[in-house]
């Protein structure tokens, strides 16, 4: 190990998204890990966008949108072109995102950020906006399968909150035979496996297969997670995170990680 590939030797299994995971895996490699890429989340279309092109129609009755990832800035991109809408149509909002990624995702359709919370989670949103929102419309634009924190505690605080999916997390079965094999074989298995949210860790499970038991099946191998949400999936599952991310992207991931393997042990 040195400076410079500080994670030499260290074989670590991504489960981002097919294409999300190039950019980590670059920054992984370049630290010198060998880097196996398996993913446990498909982004596929919602089964209908009628919820969320009727939300677009009537934008200009909004005060706030709120955008909790990058997959759903870059749909409502695409639907907005699909519905014969520009994104200059959304710069009288109030825009509140979860972590620089999503904010620099909504930027990059010029769009101005009025709020990111200091913790990327769902809780800090809330914290942000729950004295700001009394008497306002809110949209908040997510995926099909979230935890209803957000919408809850805005309409709690006097909001009226409409949730409109732009895309959804699926399993992708074809990665179930790659990952058992991974796992199986001494020469590939991983020492880390990561996780980038909650979606990876329960589909990563569920890709185990019926009666297998994942701390067994993950017995010696570190498991790294992204945030406190990611981590308590992993609980539920019988798993504990070794290492969790204080900044919860994946540069701070990848950072943790580093830190993690530097540290006396």
């Amino acid at each position: 190990m040195t400076n410079d590939h500080p994670l030499a030797g260290k074989r670590i299994l991504i489960t981002r998204a097919h294409h999300q995971a190039a950019e980590m895996q670059r920054a992984l490699e370049a630290l010198g890990a060998a880097v196996i890429s398996i993913p446990t989340i498909e982004i596929r279309p919602p089964q209908s966008f009628q919820p969320l092109d009727k939300a677009l129609k009537k934008i200009p009755a909004y005060d706030w949108l709120i955008l909790t990832s990058v997959n759903g800035v870059n749909a409502l991109n695409k639907r907005l072109d699909k519905v014969e809408m520009h994104p200059g149509m959304l710069k009288h909002l109030k825009i509140a995102a979860i972590g620089p990624a999503t904010r620099d995702a909504i930027e990059g359709l010029r769009l101005k950020v009025t709020v990111m919370p200091e913790e990327y989670v769902a809780e800090s949103v809330v914290s942000a906006l729950k004295d700001k929102v009394n008497g306002q419309r809110v949209l908040l634009i997510r995926a099909k399968v979230a935890r209803d924190v957000i919408p809850q505690e805005l309409r709690k605080a006097g909001a009226e909150v409409d949730v409109a999916e732009a895309y959804e997390t699926v399993v992708p079965t074809n990665s179930a035979e790659k990952l058992r094999a991974v796992l199986a074989d001494e020469t590939q298995r991983p020492n880390i496996i990561t996780f980038t949210s909650s979606s990876t860790a329960s589909n990563f499970v569920t890709l185990l297969g019926p009666g297998v038991s994942p701390k067994d099946a993950l017995q010696g191998i570190t498991l790294a997670s992204i945030g406190p949400v990611t981590t308590m999936t992993l609980s539920g599952n019988g798993l504990h995170a070794h290492i969790q991310s204080a900044d919860h992207t994946i540069h701070g991931l990848i950072a943790a990680i580093v830190q993690h393997f530097d540290s006396p042990q």
